[in-house]
């Protein structure tokens, strides 16, 4: 039984895996994923994620860009968004924190800390 779907939107292929890794830790968790910004905003639009995780830093579309652009739209306005970064990047968490970003995880993730994240922004979902 699937309970929340994950959008996990990264340039970087192994990344992606092991945010998907990290995410079975929670069980009943459906992932999908995009390779940039622009693939991401679609599947954002189609699919509907109850979160998504978002890299800060990929060619083309970054990530404040491509949240940007998930808050123009009113279908995807509201889905929560936790960034994924390198260590060092915390400059931009300012800028993020404006548009709406509940959170940042520094890469490489620990799985049970991300997995708790996504618990928080459930938990606190369902409180609204």
């Amino acid at each position: 039984m699937v309970l929340m779907r994950v959008l996990i939107i990264d340039d970087e292929e192994d990344f992606r895996a092991i945010a998907g890794t990290c995410l079975g830790i929670l069980g009943g968790v459906s992932v999908s994923e995009a390779e940039n910004g622009e693939v991401g905003l679609k599947k954002a639009e189609e699919d509907q994620p109850d979160v998504i995780l978002l890299d800060l830093i990929m060619p083309e579309m970054d990530g404040i860009t491509t949240l940007r652009e998930l808050r123009k739209n009113p279908s995807t306005q509201e889905i929560p968004v936790i960034f994924m970064t390198t260590k060092g990047m915390f400059d931009e968490f300012e800028e993020t924190k404006k548009l709406g970003a509940l959170a940042v995880i520094t890469k490489p993730f620990d799985p049970e800390k991300l997995a708790d994240q996504i618990r928080k922004i459930l938990a606190n979902a369902k409180q609204v």
